[in-house]
């Protein structure tokens, strides 16, 4: 600790709620001593362990690739892992941390994703290979892949899945069945993935009443992914991309079967 961190305090004010206690959420105060390496996460650690035992969160790997952590700060939808305290300190001296908006609470920062998950699989993330793609296949061969096809694939697979995104969306907010931007994002990234064989069946499942067309182009989620990937883009580009999707389809298939 510098001698200019010592002795500075900073005040952590955590909505907190227990279902089995409380009628509503409200919001308790907590003041620590901070220096300015002093994280979110490190402030609800020794919140955790030296004032309040029963405050409830989520976090594992400390180091913004788990996306565990994700909460809301001051109104906004972050990672607690690597933001540090003194950035969000109002001119009192303070920081709000809830969790994430638009999902039912659990317990004080812990909010059910059940929802999230359920949208994640239904456009089936995983990879689906063409039917020939077995162990017939020759050992030296491979799927030719456009360099700016491999940029867009590295960009959706960054995402890792926080749900800053899912529960920054208005569409989200009003109504659950829509897919929503994460698993829109991963939709993107199999459709374009020259390996998969079943792009006209997400692009018909993307393509339906809760899918690309719902989104309403607001752009929260670009603001709220701590990775700075842009679903919106995803969600243009599979807007386009269902509308020719029979087209889009055959594509594929003639240039698997000349790989």
């Amino acid at each position: 600790m510098t001698p200019q961190d010592q002795g500075k305090k900073a005040v952590i004010r955590v909505q907190r709620f227990n279902p089995d206690v409380d009628r509503k959420p409200y919001l308790a105060e907590y003041e620590i001593a901070i220096t300015a390496d002093t994280t979110l996460l490190d402030a609800l650690e020794h919140i955790k362990s030296e004032l309040d035992g029963s405050l409830t969160f989520r976090r594992s790997c400390r180091h913004a690739i788990c996306g565990s952590c994700a909460m809301n700060v001051n109104g906004a939808n972050t990672l607690v892992c690597n933001r540090r305290v003194e950035a969000f300190l109002d001119r009192k001296g303070r920081v709000t941390i809830r969790p994430l908006p638009y999902l039912p609470i659990i317990k004080d920062l812990v909010v059910d994703r059940s929802s999230f998950w359920e949208q994640y699989l239904r456009v089936k993330p995983w990879l689906i290979p063409p039917p020939s793609y077995d162990d017939n296949l020759p050992a030296d061969s491979e799927f030719r892949v456009l360099p700016e096809e491999v940029a867009a694939l590295n960009a959706a697979e960054t995402c890792i899945m926080c749900g800053a995104c899912y529960s920054a969306c208005q569409v989200v907010a009003m109504n659950k069945q829509y897919i929503g931007p994460h698993a829109l994002l991963k939709a993107f990234l199999r459709v374009l993935d020259p390996r998969d064989s079943a792009p006209a069946e997400r692009l018909e499942i993307v393509g339906g009443d809760d899918g690309v067309f719902r989104c309403h182009t607001i752009f929260n989620c670009i603001d709220a992914c701590p990775k700075g990937l842009n679903p919106t883009q995803a969600i243009e580009t599979l807007r386009k991309l269902a509308q020719k999707r029979q087209a889009f389809e055959a594509a594929r298939v003639e240039r698997q079967q000349s790989l």
